[in-house]
């Protein structure tokens, strides 16, 4: 086993720390709300760092799952940052979706730092995270991957390694556009088949036994039949940043994705309207008040 230090302690990152300790690795938690870090290394028998810099320096592979590469970056950088105590030889896992770019212009700085950077962003709901079966799409060396399995293996049931540094990260794009693809449909199509009269929970429950059924369909369905009792699990303003990237990426290889433009137009409409901190599921709501504005 080894020293992990885990650094954002959220909806998917609190399980996923909690894996970790489950599995025996000696873990380090650093979260910018300490009281969280707090909480959850006193049920886990953890250590609490006062700084990333504190986390990186007593472990050996550091893992973070933030929100953007902006929250990336305000963990590695300054004084009290990762890159300040990163280990020599140490590894820097990012396990968030901050796109192959942002992957680009952090590899060389922890290079700098005598250590890797790996991404790993990961595919699954919370429930997934608490059960340690995400699917973990992986960017590193052959050399470095190998050392990580054992840590991968406790958050994950399928660890799929992709090539070196930045490939997870086109990988999760790759995937997430499909999300945010049926995610829409499903939206359109549940308040289509609403607005003829169909009974909400009916349609959905054909939506689950017909030909679109996936894991998404069925786990989500509360998000879409009573958006106003379900938390947010994942919110538009997200949805959109992962879209920005997704056609970034596009731009660059030169590839048409229509599909992901006229997504990401939609969830700005949303956004703009005051849903941006709801779940992307709730697309349906928007488009249930545009028609009865029209």
């Amino acid at each position: 086993m080894v020293a992990v230090a885990f650094l954002g302690l959220g909806r998917m990152g609190a399980p996923m720390a909690a894996n970790l300790a489950r599995a025996g690795h000696d873990l380090v938690l650093y979260n910018r709300t300490a009281a969280k870090a707090a909480a959850l290394a006193e049920r886990l028998g953890a250590v609490v760092a006062p700084t990333p810099r504190e986390a990186a320096r007593q472990a050996e592979i550091v893992i973070t799952m933030l929100a953007d590469e902006d929250a990336l970056l305000g963990v590695c950088d300054g004084a009290n940052g990762v890159l300040a105590g990163l280990r020599p030889g140490g590894v820097l896992v990012d396990m968030g979706t901050t796109g192959p770019e942002g992957i680009e212009r952090l590899a060389p700085r922890v290079a700098a730092a005598g250590g890797t950077l790996v991404d790993a962003p990961v595919s699954g709901s919370t429930a997934a995270a608490e059960a340690g079966g995400l699917t973990i799409l992986v960017g590193a060396p052959e050399g470095t991957f190998r050392r990580l399995e054992p840590v991968l293996g406790a958050l994950g049931d399928r660890v799929f390694h992709l090539g070196d540094t930045g490939a997870g990260s086109v990988m999760k794009l790759a995937v997430n556009n499909i999300i945010y693809a049926l995610g829409n449909a499903l939206s359109e199509s549940l308040v289509l088949a609403e607005r003829a009269g169909l009974e909400r929970d009916v349609v959905y429950e054909v939506f689950e036994h017909s030909a679109i059924s996936a894991p998404m369909v069925r786990y989500r369905r509360e998000a879409f039949l009573a958006p106003d009792r379900t938390p947010a699990a994942f919110a538009m303003t997200l949805a959109r940043k992962d879209l920005e990237l997704i056609t970034g990426l596009a731009a660059t290889v030169g590839v048409d994705v229509e599909q992901a433009e006229a997504n990401l137009s939609l969830y700005g409409k949303a956004i703009d309207a005051g849903l941006g901190a709801r779940d992307m599921a709730d697309v349906a709501v928007y488009l249930r008040r545009a028609a009865d504005a029209t």
